[in-house]
């Protein structure tokens, strides 16, 4: 009797530590299936790609970077008209030429190519569903720096200047309408400023698109590789950022016609935006006490050397790493040998990470008042200087400083 009452026991103890084993081994591999939270946990930058349909085509294309430990992020615009030698199908075209909306991961793997990085989630909104995502959100808030008045369309395409909110039906239409007559850049940029409206208010708003009632509508209007819960959590991270701090870089590079199209070729065969990425990449990760991370230099480049245009093809170069150029023009004189960096920042680690950029260790450090240094520059004083000034020498090829 004993005896089996010791079996029943054991038998008893046994189950239980079954079912626990059981409990903890799905509790880990529903931590490990869980995409987002062993990004999360992985401490790395995680990348979204975000895209925008009309057509069947994308008119916005961005990869959303962002760093959960220090809560900083990055936004980098693959205009569609970019030219590559496209690995699918093995000829220089269009980025977009492989873009399936409903096989996605070839153009997605074109982009990853393009920037060097990997894509650990991706969304995409076409122009139906966009305003129906607009209107959940209760609208986007941005700023529109010239009235758009187009007549000749029906019904009139009419949007006042300043800040203005768009419901769906408006934020559908500001980001789809096409006037042949418009500058290439002023489009993109009219979709980047709406973009990043449209990815704040989405962190803003995210508390209300996680009731059950709107988040199976928002879920079902959305094409993502990211199920309900994993998508809840990435915005809630998306919800701490300052989205008024983020400025969106643009693949630069040089236009050429190929085969009756206008391409737009990356710089230096592409590795310019490589490195641009790499560098915006330590800058998302480097932990720092204070606001510096946030800070964005200004720089003046001045020409010291007889080649015509230089200051402001350099001058470009130095935007798309994220500098704020408040000045070009020719130096005192023509004939400098090497190129001079004249640092005024105060931050001896951030003007070298300057001179990295063109490979120039002359700098030179011109004293400052530290208390000038944390004040807006139009407070400073009426003589304010940039932080860094670049003057160009003959010992600099366009993009890099050569020999010694």
């Amino acid at each position: 009797m004993k005896k089996a009452k010791f079996d029943a026991s054991v038998f008893f103890l046994g189950t239980i530590v079954v079912f626990l084993g059981v409990g903890v081994f799905f509790t880990v591999l529903t931590l490990r299936a869980d995409p987002i939270e062993e990004v999360l946990s992985g401490d790395r930058v995680i990348n979204t790609l975000f895209i925008i349909e009309a057509k069947s085509k994308p008119i916005g294309t961005y990869v959303f970077m962002y760093y959960p430990v220090t809560r900083r992020a990055a936004i980098f615009d693959i205009p569609g008209e970019v030219g590559l030698i496209l690995q699918r199908i093995n000829r220089v075209d269009r980025i977009d030429t492989v873009y399936d909306p409903q096989k996605t991961a070839l153009f997605e793997n074109e982009v990853e190519r393009l920037l060097g990085v990997d894509i650990s989630f991706s969304f995409i909104f076409d122009d139906e569903t966009l305003g129906k995502a607009v209107d959940l959100v209760e609208g986007v808030e941005l700023f529109i720096p010239s009235s758009v008045e187009i007549y000749d369309e029906e019904p009139p395409i009419l949007f006042p200047s300043g800040v203005t909110r768009l419901d769906g039906d408006k934020a559908q239409v500001y980001v789809t309408y096409e006037v042949p007559e418009e500058n290439t850049e002023v489009a993109h940029f009219r979709r980047q400023r709406f973009f990043l409206g449209l990815i704040k208010r989405l962190g803003e708003q995210n508390e209300v698109l996680k009731q059950s009632s709107v988040a199976q509508i928002y879920q079902s209007l959305l094409k993502t590789n990211m199920n309900q819960r994993a998508r809840t959590r990435l915005f809630d991270e998306y919800a701490g950022i300052n989205m008024d701090r983020i400025s969106i870089q643009s693949v630069g590079g040089n236009i050429r016609e190929v085969s009756g199209q206008i391409l737009l070729f990356p710089y230096y065969e592409g590795n310019l935006i490589k490195e641009i990425v790499r560098q915006t990449l330590s800058a998302l990760t480097r932990q720092v006490e204070g606001d510096l991370t946030e800070r964005v230099f200004t720089v003046e480049v001045l020409n010291g050397t007889g080649t015509n245009g230089l200051a402001g093809r350099t001058a470009e170069l130095l935007r798309s790493f994220g500098y704020d150029v408040i000045s070009i023009g020719n130096a005192e004189q023509h004939d400098y040998e090497s190129t001079l960096i004249i640092d005024r920042s105060g931050y001896e680690n951030m003007v070298k990470t300057f001179g990295d950029i063109i490979r120039c260790k002359n700098i030179r450090y011109e004293s400052v008042d530290p208390d000038t240094l944390e004040m807006e520059p139009s407070l400073q004083n009426f003589e304010y200087r940039s932080d860094f000034t670049l003057i160009i020498g003959r010992d600099f090829n366009g993009r890099y400083v050569t020999g010694g």
